[in-house]
């Protein structure tokens, strides 16, 4: 009887002792959750390799821009709608009424990596880089730059005075700045051959800790003025080419595939270890219509610029060529822009209005060959495109859209550099479809006054409009955000009925990165490299708190999220 009593004691003890730890548990459980901790190494694939890592000679090479981008930082930089706002600089800058003087203070105790104070005297020696004769980089910065008076007001101030009002000038103000007390000593004419480029000292979020053939490293920078990073580093590892990413992913060498292509795409949203996220970049690809060459000067008659792109089912050409990854354009600016005017004239395919513009402008088919003429002349011409496989399909099927019209336009694919080279800059081509990544102010100028339509300018059409050009010439002086909307309405109402181009669609970002990496998110991109503006978010490692300390950090996760 002792030891059955006994017995029944241990079972109820035993009974207890199960019960208090699984209600310890389960109030461990249910008062803690999971939230991010500083660690993990996020290693993603890049194609290309490193050149300059220095924010005045890095705008040639995408991977030069996305290192500068985490390194180094401007007074201004570009939010996701393309607007300037402040980073090194301590609130918006003074703007004199007349537009012509911007006074900038930056914040004080800011610091280089090294330890060095930021000061005005790094600002005055950026811009002198940029003004010198002999500036190395691209021609832009050292032609807006070098009419610009900069001044030292006092340690943490400088002011910049321009000759005449210009509303862009402040997209110019978010290049990084270079620390003068490294670089002084070194010529403008010798910023290509300096060992700073791939040793610099920065004011950024990270710091370069390794440069090597085949990657570079970046660490948490710990005079970083801003929120440290939750990741240990970030290492760019170097492929040939975008293909050779996804399969680098698939071999685990990297977490993050810095662009996906859109023949990968089916394949990596079906995958349970791959985010994938898209977002709209600021730009645009159009046909560039060569109104002055002599060979194609039906390209001049308006009517068949409009049937050319009454032909088109753009939405069709966005889903069938590029697996969904573009935005049908109907304006130059992008739709969450504050100067894109939504009542803009829309193009839908019509092909019964594309045909009749063409007939009533006087081309028809005579000779029965499937091509309409006039004058003796066909509505023939080369449709260049680069070797970008998905740009070759989009040739092709731009070519059989618009046969359907009667308008027979050969594709003709030639490498990047030898479209750039041989045929835009010359204007030695007839039509070509070309990519446009613009971010920042609106500003259409560069691309479409007539004054760019000579040899040195970018208006590769030669698209000339005396009331389009008046309306870009007055929304550059003036400040008025209402004025400026205002004046780019009539302009996209021009540009829309006159089309020297023929807009396609606005490109879509696509980034695929582990699962396992948190905490990420994407908006509109104004460059590739803004898909890290929410970098010091990102985590892979974390750690239980108890859910009070979480509410007051306000950094609550799921506690169903995976410890690695």
């Amino acid at each position: 009887m002792g030891r059955y009593v006994r017995w029944q004691i241990a079972v109820a003890l035993l009974g207890i002792i199960l019960l208090s730890a699984l209600l310890a548990y389960s109030a461990y459980s249910f008062t803690n959750v999971i939230v991010p901790d500083h660690g993990g190494v996020f290693r993603e694939g890049v194609a290309g390799s490193v050149q300059y890592i220095n924010p005045l000679l890095c705008q040639y090479n995408e991977v030069d821009q996305d290192i500068c981008a985490l390194v180094f930082r401007g007074l201004m930089r570009l939010d996701e709608h393309g607007q300037d706002v402040p980073d090194l600089s301590d609130g918006p800058p003074q703007i004199s009424p007349d537009g012509l003087t911007y006074t900038f203070h930056l914040q004080p105790g800011l610091q280089w990596q090294d330890g060095a104070p930021i000061t005005a005297d790094d600002v005055l020696f950026t811009v002198h880089m940029m003004q010198d004769p002999n500036f190395p980089g691209v021609p832009f910065l050292n032609e807006l730059w070098r009419t610009v008076k900069a001044e030292k007001v006092d340690d943490l101030t400088i002011r910049f005075t321009l000759k005449q009002p210009f509303t862009p000038f402040l997209d110019y103000t978010t290049i990084g700045l270079m620390p003068r007390h490294l670089w002084h000593d070194i010529p403008a004419g010798q910023l290509l051959q300096s060992q700073l480029n791939t040793d610099p000292v920065g004011n950024g979020m990270f710091r370069v800790a390794e440069v090597s053939a085949d990657h570079v490293r970046l660490e948490p920078n710990p005079r970083y003025s801003g929120d440290a990073p939750y990741l240990a580093a970030v290492e760019f590892r170097f492929y040939p080419d975008y293909p050779s990413l996804y399969e680098a992913f698939n071999r685990g060498e990297i977490d993050g595939i810095s662009r996906l292509l859109p023949q990968d795409l089916a394949q990596a949203e079906a995958r349970d270890d791959l985010q994938v996220f898209s977002a709209p970049l600021s730009g645009y690809v159009i046909v560039l219509l060569n109104l002055q060459n002599p060979n194609v000067p039906f390209l001049q008659d308006k009517a068949v610029r409009q049937a050319l792109m009454y032909a088109l089912d753009r939405q069709e050409l966005i889903d069938e060529v590029l697996a969904g990854q573009g935005i049908v354009a109907h304006s130059l600016f992008m739709p969450y822009n504050w100067a894109y005017d939504p009542n803009v004239k829309q193009y839908t395919q019509d092909l019964d209005q594309a045909r009749h513009l063409l007939d009533e402008a006087g081309y028809v088919d005579r000779d029965g060959d499937g091509i309409r003429e006039k004058d003796g002349r066909p509505l023939r011409f080369i449709l260049l495109s680069d070797d970008d496989p998905a740009r070759q399909r989009m040739a092709q099927a731009l070519s059989l859209a618009w046969k359907k019209i009667g308008v027979d336009a050969v594709p003709q694919a030639v490498t990047f550099t030898g479209l750039v080279s041989d045929f835009i800059f010359p204007r030695e081509f007839e039509a070509a479809i070309v990519s446009w990544e613009l971010s920042g102010d609106p500003d259409p100028y560069p691309l479409w006054h007539s004054s760019q339509a000579t040899e040195n300018g970018q208006n590769y059409t030669g698209w000339v409009n005396p009331r389009a050009d008046k309306i870009m010439e007055e929304a550059r002086f003036t400040h008025d955000q209402k004025q400026r909307k205002a004046l780019y309405r009539e302009f996209q109402e021009i540009f829309t009925e006159e089309l020297p181009g023929l807009l396609l669609h606005h490109p879509v970002y696509t980034y695929g990165i582990s699962s396992k990496v948190h905490g990420v998110t994407i908006g509109p991109l104004n460059q590739p490299s803004d898909r890290f503006r929410t970098i010091a978010q990102w985590y892979i490692a974390t750690r239980r708190i108890s859910l009070p300390e979480a509410r007051a950090r306000r950094k609550l996760i799921t506690p169903s999220a995976s410890t690695p």
